[in-house]
């Protein structure tokens, strides 16, 4: 299946069906009345939250969304049928745009949740609405209201508790293979990973989801190599681990380069909690390994984990770190009305 985390959309809803005027026109009824019916509504077009999905790839194929429109009144006081309404399944996490690509219509974070994009027009009323004591056959009715048409984008980011970061080739893909029981692509040349990942990882009895996003490099805000067109994909992530190559000739440059995409990207997603891991450690003998890990904590003025994600040395205490950080966006049951006890 192919991932696709950006599509526009036209939709529309129905308009109402136009209100009646007839009269009732019967053997032996000498006053029979006016008797139109009203229009049936139009169409609403909605949109929620699914399981099961995971990319807006049907939004490729299908861009148009109308609903129907109400059915005309008829006589006999016979009110219109209402339109049908339209409904757009998209995955959890996907934001819903306005044409601007900037304003916020609503973010879609949880299954099930359903909402009104587009609300169908009202149905006209017919003659008989227009009935008093004063106007015993009234020769009006009302149109329809015309339903609403506009133009959205929707902008899936993956909800995952931590995220990936780092060069094309520092490991992640591998970790998340390691970890998990997703099959990301790995191989021996950049930019394997080509779409994000995603794999639950356990620890001690504790799951979390991991994304892995494609490798960042110096100039991917400008659009350089793939750029930075995946990174809000850990925009919801409660913190990122960064992968530092230890086999790379220069690692504290590496970091550099990826601490200052994510500033150019965004001063909120460069300030979340990160775990920075030199990885690929057994490929490093013991001496290179501390110099590299000393230099390393001195420019990120942080620790420094250690780890290899073929081997999976040092695997499980970068788990516990990560699972650390998540714990503690987690909501306590205290939090829901329930007594907590630590």
């Amino acid at each position: 299946m192919k991932f696709l985390d950006l599509a526009k959309v036209y939709i529309r809803s129905g308009g109402g069906g136009a209100g009646c005027v007839s009269f009732r026109r019967e053997k032996y009824i000498e006053f029979g009345g006016p008797d139109g019916g009203d229009g049936g509504k139009g169409g609403s077009v909605w949109i929620e939250a699914v399981e099961g999905l995971n990319t807006l790839i049907d939004f490729r194929y299908q861009q148009h969304f109308f609903a129907k429109s109400g059915q005309h009144g008829m006589g006999s006081q016979c009110t219109g049928k209402d339109g049908d309404d339209v409904v757009l399944k998209v995955p959890v996490g996907t934001e819903i745009l306005d044409e601007d690509q900037e304003t916020l219509i609503a973010d879609m974070t949880e299954v099930g949740q359903r909402v009104l994009l587009a609300k169908g027009g009202n149905g006209g009323w017919g003659n008989l609405h227009f009935k008093s004591s004063t106007n015993r056959a009234p020769q009006r009715a009302n149109p329809g209201q015309e339903g609403v048409e506009r133009t959205i984008w929707l902008r899936l980011k993956l909800i995952a508790d931590a995220g990936l970061l780092g060069l094309p080739n520092a490991g992640k893909s591998t970790f998340l293979a390691a970890t998990s029981n997703a099959r990301p692509k790995i191989a021996d040349y950049p930019f394997t990973t080509l779409v994000p990942n995603l794999g639950v990882v356990g620890i001690d009895g504790r799951e979390f989801v991991v994304a892995d996003i494609p490798g960042l490099i110096e100039g991917a805000s400008e659009g350089r190599g793939l750029g930075d067109q995946f990174l809000g994909h850990v925009e919801r992530c409660s913190v990122l681990l960064h992968l530092v190559d230890g086999t790379a000739e220069h690692p504290v440059e590496d970091w550099r380069t990826i601490i200052g995409e994510l500033e150019a990207y965004s001063e909120i997603l460069a300030q979340k909690p990160r775990v920075t891991v030199l990885n690929k450690i057994d490929a490093i003998d013991e001496e290179t390994l501390a110099e590299r890990k000393a230099e390393l904590e001195e420019a990120s003025g942080g620790p420094v984990m250690l780890m290899s994600g073929v081997s999976k040395k040092g695997v499980p205490d970068v788990l516990r770190a990560l699972w650390a950080e998540i714990a503690k966006d987690k909501p306590k049951p205290e939090d829901e009305g329930g007594a907590w006890h630590p």
